[in-house]
């Protein structure tokens, strides 16, 4: 008996021990780790994660460390047999390729593999896979895997979880397998950011465990398969951001457990079905950018008690808030979208709502006062408010400064609005209050918010100089926009080292005196201008030391003298638009500009980008992250065809120099020929003397070439016939003579493009050439290159909405855009959802 109890107590004190040993793994499964890891570098930069790690990195058998792989980072071995099932190398920074060889696929007693946020180099998930027949959890989101889904995947008929979401750039791609409908046990299927085509199939609506089903921001088509009403257990559904079709199926409203269903961006249309309110659970629905149509009655939502996320922007809606349904209103939202939704009025039931981060009333028909009941809502809370593109005349009796105390984002742009600035919080990190009538000074009160990224104070009254403190926003101001206001005297001097503007526009002011020097301390600049002011002063040589400055513009002010400038290599060297015209400048013309000049630079730039700045605003929410992305572009007008062109975007390929209407005098140097990637030239309106360089000949891009209005004498040089592009030339009122080149683009130009020279000759003039006939057309090669990125916009007037937040549409082009970036182009501002 004895023996029995010492016996049974042995084999308690084993058993308890064994809860505390760790089993050592096997040394074959050891020895397919090792090798697993060998086939990686370990790069920090293959994860995103700011907490990432290389976890392998201590994977060793080297003296002095423990060869137990059990003990080893991100790995799991089963306790009692010791083989590892469990491998979590998720932001591991490995980087390389995986292929169907990897000793990975050895490990078949894996139940979870999660590899997410690593950099796999655009492998194909490898068909292997299949050899993993135990898994029930397999991340392998956000790890650069291309091609196409294998259809072994289909055969880990043991998985709960299937996440290959995130493999958007040169990612995974084709049609979802329907195999996937064999997968019975799936809790969680993310299949998101990628680039999946077709339709979705109809055969996941046999995964009747699923309770999470993502497949946005793909290129799906088709209809909302009806299938997926058999999804009953479904809480999450994503299908943002891809381009189905038709109405939402009637079935989906069987699906009551949904906390959350998103359907934005897409092209669904028809009514929102008011059995909506089945979905009872319903805590977050975004049905913005669809075609739905119709009213829509607020009373519908109100229903859904839990409902605190509602998003219905940018429809063809009109949403109907009666009193009844307004003082039914008992939730408190978190989120309202409800831009172009026919609003007149402010909604009353906002009044009692002090829960609000989120709030979009932009682009509907809200005329007249801010209610005085507005600056009391949600004040604690209110992170973004956009209350733009509407016809508000008066903010009313606000505070001076305003209540909410986390505002990130006030965009107020484009109403009628009156009386003085309003002031933001000093948390504000974006604040747009263009394109008003605003009056009054700058209050020194907004030099407070030493957060701010982005200033935009544009098209409106403001006058008075400019408070000193401007200094304030150097460590953190992005865009300082005051163009077309009355602001006058002199700039601060106040400018610091360190400062992160990237664009300055000064433009159409009444500003005064000399440009402080320590706009030299804005060494992130890439846009100054300065045109339409009054300022007197020399060339700013000094600007030459700024890296990035690539625009300069100092059109019409009263700049004089001439221009020197230092022959050092890093002299202006990344000037690629300069606009001096309207001043007194004289001297030689400043070709010493663009010394550093690289045509081949602009090679490699795509056509389609543009100067422009963007900035955002993350505001996260479980279980989707909203964030407010604003792109600023660029704009200038600048002389071209004789004509004042308003370009509302800037290409990053364009280059272009205006030295017109000043007083340069002298010779064009032949080293003019050096600018080969130049787009616009203009130097009309000066005095200056001798022939027309033949140099100009190697401008091959060249689109505009303004010579008019000076006293150039000789022939038109053969030369210019290469200039395959050039779609307007005017050299009018010189003292040119001999014949007028004839063929190409030459064929083009009218007769006032001559006019003003008594002796030249031949075709568009009605003067023949008496002693020499007119030219033949050149026997220069035709360039191969048949167009130009920019023949369209030289042949149409670009209508911008000036230097910012380019509107450039009415609401017609509003309702007919087709893609869920369109609002971005439109109204320079997007709204994306992230998480999944």
């Amino acid at each position: 008996m004895a023996s029995f109890l010492y016996h049974l107590k042995s084999l308690y004190l084993l058993s308890f021990l064994s809860t505390f040993v760790q089993p050592l793994c096997h040394v074959h499964e050891r020895s397919y780790l090792l090798q697993f890891k060998e086939s990686f570098v370990m790069n920090m930069s293959a994860s995103s994660d700011p907490w990432a790690y290389p976890k392998v990195s201590s994977w060793t058998l080297q003296e002095g460390n423990n060869s137990n792989c059990c003990s080893w980072a991100g790995v799991e071995c089963d306790e009692l047999t010791g083989h590892v099932i469990g491998l979590d190398l998720n932001s591991s920074c490995l980087h390389g390729s995986i292929n169907s060889t990897s000793s990975l696929f050895h490990l078949v007693h894996l139940q979870r593999l999660n590899l997410a946020d690593n950099h796999f180099n655009y492998s194909q998930i490898p068909s292997t896979i299949s050899n993993l027949s135990k898994l029930t959890y397999l991340d392998l989101s956000f790890s650069a895997f291309t091609s196409q889904i294998p259809l072994e995947v289909s055969q880990l008929s043991k998985l709960s979880t299937l996440n290959l979401s995130r493999n958007k750039n040169c990612g995974l791609h084709g049609f979802i397998p329907s195999s996937l409908g064999n997968l019975k046990y799936l809790n969680f299927l993310r299949l998101s950011k990628n680039n999946f085509e077709g339709h979705i199939p109809s055969s996941l609506g046999y995964l009747i465990q699923l309770s999470t089903l993502a497949l946005n921001s793909n290129n799906l088509t088709g209809p909302i398969p009806f299938e997926l009403a058999n999804l009953t257990q479904l809480t999450q559904l994503f299908l943002y951001y891809n381009t189905i079709k038709g109405q939402i199926p009637f079935g989906l409203m069987n699906l009551t457990q949904l906390t959350l269903l998103n359907l934005a961006g897409n092209n669904l249309s028809g009514q929102i079905p008011s059995s909506i309110i089945q979905l009872k659970n319903l805590e977050f629905l975004d049905l913005s950018m669809n075609y739905f149509s119709g009213t829509v009655e607020f009373d519908m939502f109100v229903k859904l008690k839990r409902l605190t996320i509602l998003h219905l922007s940018y429809n063809q809606v009109s949403l109907l808030i009666s009193e009844t349904s307004a003082n039914r209103t008992l939730q408190k939202f978190q989120q309202l979208g409800l831009s172009l939704c026919n609003l007149s009025t402010f909604p009353d039931f906002l009044a009692n709502q002090d829960k609000l981060e989120w709030l979009e009333l932009n682009v509907n028909d809200i005329h007249g006062q801010v209610p005085e009941w507005f600056w009391k809502m949600s004040k604690e809370s209110l992170r973004v408010l956009s209350l733009s593109y509407n016809f508000l005349t008066s903010l009313g009796q606000h505070p001076v400064l305003l209540p909410w105390t986390r505002l990130a984002i006030l965009d107020l742009r484009s109403n009628k609005l009156q009386g003085s600035l309003p002031i933001p919080s000093f948390s504000t990190l974006e604040y747009h209050v263009s394109n008003n009538s605003l009056t009054g000074k700058i209050p020194e009160l907004l030099c407070n918010m030493s957060s701010l990224q982005h200033l935009d104070l544009s098209e409106n009254n403001l006058n008075g100089s400019l408070p000193q403190c401007l200094h304030n926003f150097g460590d953190s101001l992005f865009i300082l926009d005051l163009r077309r206001n009355k602001f006058e005297g002199s700039i601060p001097q106040t400018w610091t080292k360190g400062s992160k503007l990237i664009v300055i526009n000064f433009s159409q002011n009444k500003f005064q005196g000399w440009l402080p020097k320590s706009l030299a301390k804005c060494i992130m600049l890439k846009v100054l201008d300065l045109s339409n002011n009054q300022f007197n002063d020399t060339f700013p040589s000094w600007l030459g030391k700024l890296p990035n400055l690539k625009i300069l513009i100092l059109r019409s002010n009263k700049f004089y003298g001439p221009i020197r400038i230092l022959k050092e290599k890093y002299e202006f060297s990344s000037l690629q638009i300069v606009d001096l015209s309207y001043n007194n400048f004289t001297g030689r013309l400043p070709l010493i500009l663009f010394q550093n000049w690289n045509s081949s630079k602009f090679d490699r730039v795509d056509h389609l980008t543009y100067i422009q700045v963007e900035s955002s605003f993350i505001m996260e929410n479980s279980p989707q992250s909203y964030i407010w992305i604003l792109k600023y572009n660029y704009s200038m007008t600048m002389t071209n065809k004789g004509v004042d062109i308003l370009y509302g975007k800037v290409q990053e390929i364009f280059t272009a120099l205006d030295c017109s209407s000043n007083r340069f005098a002298g010779e064009i140097s032949e080293s003019i020929g050096n600018l080969k990637g130049l787009r616009l030239l203009n130097i009309s309106n000066n005095i200056l003397t001798g022939h027309i360089p033949p140099s100009l000949g190697n401008l091959v891009e060249l689109e505009s070439l303004d010579l008019s209005q000076n006293k150039l004498s000789g022939e038109i040089p053969q030369q210019l016939m290469q200039l395959t592009f050039l779609e307007y030339f005017n050299v009018s009122y010189n003292h040119l003579m001999g014949p007028i080149l004839q063929g190409k683009q030459f064929d083009t130009f009218q007769s006032r493009s001559f006019e003003g020279n008594s002796k030249l000759c031949g075709r568009p003039l009605t003067k023949k050439c008496k002693n020499s006939k007119a030219l033949p057309p050149s026997t220069f090669e035709e360039s191969q290159d048949s167009g130009s990125p920019f023949q369209i916009g030289w042949k149409i007037v670009v209508i911008g909405y000036g230097f910012g937040l380019v509107v450039g549409a009415a609401i017609g082009h509003i309702v007919t855009a087709r893609n869920p970036n369109w609002f971005m182009k439109t109204f320079g501002m997007r709204r994306v959802v992230r998480g999944h």
